[in-house]
């Protein structure tokens, strides 16, 4: 009797252990958070964040994972299709299209609360809208800006620019002459990717290069808008050589030590560069934030914001919605583009007054923020294969010399057009 009595409490134990879980993190929704901060800046103002979201909400845990920029497309792909995506997903709006086409994202437009979707502007969700769904959150986006040696440029007597009075792309031309010589050069352009950079800044001359007929397909046209800028870099290294060539090669930051050198006056950079600046320049040397040359299109400017996504295969999409509502209010999205040193795209955020400051010229680059425009290439599919394939060697030969502006046409537009049109079947 004694027997059965203790093996009939010791049977209720376990049905009682099996029907309860006590476990700290039973019933916890866990989200892995992928992000592709790299500034130790930026880096602590993530995990900041992620630490106040999770003290505030036992039951959803977000875990911080560290990406990275270099390897994001190929890495997202393979975790894809291996069904071990992160929930949610950092990157940037022209990485998008082939995930957002292939099904491997979430479409936000149910999914975001009215605050976030009123907060960023149409211009900015029409970078991480692909067909009639949206992919992403556009959160940080930088212009690209002259970082100019202020006392050179003092010292020559030219007109300074600013963004209600910019240079235009023939001015700019002629002041980059007026500051060369001597070993010496007005501008270096880093151009290793030279794609993005001379297309987003062909907007500001009315190119477009781009054109999407009414079948919805995509051919590629070059223009005279689409000249200007490419004929200027192409004149300023090979004809007026007011241009290191040197550089055509070359990393922004490789950049930054002939520009500390006073080899160089000027360097077109993300607006981003300034923290390198900051923390790398020669004590004493006095730099300033230009804007980047205008034309026919103004100081428009086509840009590829960071973006933050939710994957489609991923259980728990209101919980990542929720936590993307608390990461870009507008306090914290502040602060994430303070650590970036770059611009957040909500029109709160925006009006900060931390962001509006003339230290390291804040000012410059929030003045330019009305003229940010989606990338000409933001919704073509088939452009990494064109860019990687036809466009970028065909620039680095015409900005080179090796080839002229119509070899650069021909290539661009007959090759390119067969490239896009296997995506487009």
């Amino acid at each position: 009797m004694r027997t059965r009595l203790v093996l009939g409490l010791v049977l209720a134990l376990l049905l009682t252990a099996c029907g309860s879980d006590d476990r700290p993190d039973a019933g916890r929704v866990t989200l892995r958070f992928q992000s592709l901060a790299w500034q130790e800046e930026s880096v602590a103002a993530n995990k900041e964040l992620v630490a106040e979201w999770n003290a505030a909400h036992p039951d959803v845990r977000v875990e911080y994972v560290q990406g990275s920029w270099d390897s994001v497309h190929d890495q997202l792909l393979t975790s894809f299709e291996g069904g071990e995506a992160p929930d949610i997903i950092h990157d940037a709006s022209d990485d998008l299209a082939d995930f957002a086409y292939g099904g491997y994202l979430a479409d936000l437009t149910d999914l975001l609360p009215r605050r976030l979707k009123s907060d960023v502007p149409a211009r900015s969700w029409e970078t991480t809208t692909f067909g009639d769904g949206v992919y992403g959150v556009p959160f940080l986006q930088e212009p690209r800006v002259l970082i100019a040696n202020a006392r050179r440029l003092k010292e020559s007597g030219v007109r300074i620019p600013t963004p209600e009075h910019p240079w235009t792309w023939a001015e700019f031309r002629a002041v980059t002459r007026q500051l060369s010589g001597d070993g010496k050069f007005g501008v270096a352009w880093p151009l290793k990717e030279p794609v993005s950079a001379t297309l987003n800044l062909s907007l500001s001359a009315g190119g477009r290069l781009f054109h999407r007929g009414p079948d919805g397909k995509v051919t590629i046209r070059f223009e005279a808008g689409d000249e200007i800028v490419p004929s200027t870099i192409h004149h300023q290294v090979g004809t007026d050589r007011s241009a290191s060539d040197t550089t055509l090669g070359s990393g922004g930051s490789d950049t930054l030590p002939g520009f500390f050198g006073g080899r160089y006056a000027m360097v077109p950079l993300g607006f981003s560069y300034r923290q390198q600046i900051v923390q790398q320049a020669p004590k004493g040397f006095d730099w300033q934030v230009l804007p980047a040359p205008a034309g026919a299109g103004g100081l428009a400017q086509g840009v590829s914001p960071q973006t933050l996504s939710i994957a489609e295969d991923s259980p728990h999409k209101k919980e990542a919605a929720a936590f993307l509502d608390f990461l870009l209010r507008p306090e914290n999205m502040v602060r994430l583009a303070l650590g970036d040193w770059m611009l957040p795209t909500g029109e709160r955020a925006l009006a900060d007054p931390a962001l509006r400051t003339t230290r390291h010229d804040w000012a410059t680059g929030t003045a330019l923020a009305a003229h940010l425009r989606p990338a000409p290439a933001q919704s073509v599919r088939g452009y990494p294969e064109w860019k990687d394939k036809v466009a970028t060697p065909a620039f680095q030969e015409y900005y080179s010399g090796a080839i002229g502006l119509d070899a650069l046409r021909k290539r661009l537009e007959e090759d390119g057009n067969l490239v896009l049109a296997r995506y487009q079947r």
